[in-house]
């Protein structure tokens, strides 16, 4: 059973998915997603409030239960890494390869990246290509650079 609700936020309106792990997906403002329906109540305040902390530059006191289990076992394990760059800070898709014991697997990073079902709270925004470049985002750039400037991270536009 998932159930979705409206976060509205200075930035546009998001819609968080839930299902009865926790939060499933996040869709950005304007992006095609279900109507939202019933009411998640139960973890919704909570995604609401890590959303709008991390929309302010600032890290969440506590972030929602996450369902990540859609992903195969390797995007899963790049969405864990991810939740480890602190704000602010990023770090290359090679890097991310690096850390999983993968080091050939750049690509395959970035396509886990664009696989991110819950961007923004599981910051896919914070890994830039070689050089400190943008490199893609699911978002579309526009997002991934106002992310990264209000977290007030270096990148090369």
């Amino acid at each position: 059973m998932i159930s979705a609700a409206s976060i509205a936020t200075r930035h546009g309106t998001f819609v968080a998915q839930f299902n009865h792990t926790g939060l499933c997906q996040l869709d950005f403002p304007g992006k095609a997603a279900p109507p939202p329906t019933g009411s998640p109540k139960r973890w919704l305040a909570a995604t609401a409030a890590a959303l709008e902390s991390l929309l302010l530059g600032q890290a969440p006191q506590k972030l929602p239960p996450m369902d990540l289990s859609t992903g195969t076992d390797f995007q899963q394990s790049v969405w864990r890494q991810l939740l480890k760059i602190p704000l602010g800070q990023t770090r290359s898709y090679g890097e991310l390869a690096q850390c999983l014991a993968k080091p050939g697997a750049s690509r395959a990073v970035g396509s886990a990246c664009g696989s991110n079902p819950i961007p923004v709270i599981v910051p896919c925004h914070r890994v830039l290509a070689a050089h400190r470049r943008l490199g893609g985002f699911s978002g579309g750039l526009d997002w991934k650079q106002r992310l990264l400037r209000i977290e007030q991270a270096e990148f090369i536009g």
